[in-house]
């Protein structure tokens, strides 16, 4: 999802915050997990996955919810999101677990090809803007060497939840 005109401006601390808010709302209510996001300072990327097998996890419906309610959020900063985003259903090829993964990494690593990380560096080095959000666990985080592991096991468990 992307500013129009690719505008930059809006990214800070404070608007972060409000967009996992945003972000956190938008799963809750739609039956999804977000493994991945990131925050960049013209756009935002979102992995999203379904955690209901029936209508509950309606990913469409989410996004318009998302986007109507970060750009009454932007309209303050003086900012609105493009018309249009661009959305990418994952394959069937892609939702293997090393294809997804590797998916994911690579929504990880768009601040280091843009240049707003080091390649080597202490943790404060790292780009902010990033992370996972799965409603319930508020300290998973895809930086973390052991996030994978979890992540698969806390998405069974609610997958078997919702059964």
């Amino acid at each position: 999802m992307a500013t129009d005109d690719r505008r930059t401006g809006w990214l800070s601390p404070n608007h972060h915050l409000e967009v996992r808010e945003l972000l956190l709302h938008t799963l809750h209510r739609y039956q999804l997990i977000c493994p991945v996001y990131c925050l960049m300072p013209d756009h935002g990327h979102f992995l999203w996955m379904g955690i209901d097998e029936g209508e509950l996890s309606d990913q469409l419906a989410a996004a318009r919810f998302f986007r109507r309610s970060w750009n009454e959020r932007l309209k303050e900063t003086g900012h609105r999101l493009q018309k249009q985003a661009y959305d990418h259903v994952l394959r069937e090829d892609e939702l293997r677990q090393d294809a997804f993964e590797n998916a994911c990494r690579y929504i990880i690593e768009n601040p280091l090809r843009a240049g707003l990380e080091p390649n080597q560096g202490a943790a404060e080095d790292l780009w902010p803007y990033l992370g996972a959000l799965v409603p319930g666990y508020p300290r998973l985080s895809p930086r973390e060497e052991d996030f994978w592991p979890r992540f698969w096991k806390i998405r069974l468990l609610l997958m078997e939840r919702g059964e």
